[in-house]
């Protein structure tokens, strides 16, 4: 494993295909409130670029803007409803086309309620990650070894599950709803940043 720590934006002249995996780190979970600091970013490949965000760095970051941005590449998620609003937020960004493997382990792994990534790496594929750096201070004006450790295994890993959740979907007939699910999650974004995020509007 190899981490890139970039303090601002990618660099120039780096490019990827076919599918990225993305996550986020951010001072809290108020899309409103709490600022964008980190995002992540792998090709699958074993390699793991950490780009610090805002606070002192700011959100100019065009490289980062465009690897994002970029329709030709599939973007890999854990828990995209959160991920893809922040970008939005912070960044101006549509973070699409999308995948989300809480989704897709939710719609197939029905038999029970632990859909959270340190639990789908260590049952499907005996990979065991350390969640302690979850809540450390992510707005400091340098990431520490064990953060960036920590950053990259949120990313690291979401190729394979995505592999292991095209089967389960297919097996399951829910291949179609997965996608529609994926389609509608810029939308459910932008509605839980326009503040109906604890409410289900499809109610009675």
């Amino acid at each position: 494993m190899t981490i890139h720590y970039h303090q601002g934006d990618l660099p120039d002249g780096l490019t990827f295909q076919g599918a990225i995996a993305v996550d986020t780190e951010t001072m809290g979970l108020s899309l409103v409130r709490d600022r964008l600091c980190v995002v992540q970013l792998s090709a699958g490949d074993g390699d793991a670029h950490v780009v610090q965000v805002g606070g002192v760095y700011g959100y100019d970051c065009p490289n980062l803007k465009r690897v994002l941005g970029d329709q030709s590449l599939l973007k890999i998620f854990h828990y995209a409803r959160f991920d893809v609003a922040q970008i939005k937020h912070r960044l101006g960004v549509d973070a699409t086309p999308l995948y989300c493997t809480k989704i897709a382990s939710k719609l197939t792994r029905t038999n029970t309620e632990s859909h959270g990534l340190k639990v789908l790496c260590s049952q499907l594929l005996g990979v065991e990650l350390s969640k302690e750096q979850q809540s450390s201070d992510w707005g400091a004006e340098s990431l520490s070894e064990q953060q960036l450790a920590y950053a990259a295994s949120d990313v690291l890993y979401l190729h394979r599950l995505k592999e292991v959740f095209d089967r389960l979907l297919v097996r399951e007939g829910r291949a179609a709803l997965a996608q529609a699910c994926f389609d509608f999650l810029p939308t459910r974004a932008m509605l839980d940043l326009q503040d109906w995020e604890g409410q289900d509007i499809f109610s009675h």
